[in-house]
């Protein structure tokens, strides 16, 4: 999985080069925003209590990983979706891609 992680991280980053081009402090600010919005909707997921809260955070956050075209997390985000609110293991599967992204 760590093999697959870094491929992602690599190609997110290629993804947020792209829409960069040669400004690297937006590339930094891009990559800042993801990784912001993955954590916001991660919080909101931990604190969810009702199914329509827990379903509206994976939503944006399949939104968000949309947008920057991160398969990896599109794929938590449908196992969110199709789990019951609060799976911890979805839970930390995210966290993880979270922390690889972030420290890749």
């Amino acid at each position: 999985m760590a093999v697959y992680m870094a491929y992602e991280a690599g190609a997110l980053d290629a993804t947020l080069a792209a829409a960069a081009g040669d400004d690297a402090a937006l590339f930094r600010e891009l990559r800042l925003a993801f990784i912001e919005s993955v954590e916001r909707q991660l919080d909101l997921m931990r604190r969810s209590r009702c199914d329509g809260n827990w379903q509206m955070s994976a939503l944006r956050l399949k939104g968000v990983a949309s947008s920057f075209h991160a398969e990896q997390l599109i794929a938590l985000a449908d196992d969110a979706l199709e789990g019951a609110p609060g799976d911890p293991a979805v839970l930390r599967r995210i966290q993880t891609f979270l922390d690889d992204f972030a420290t890749a």
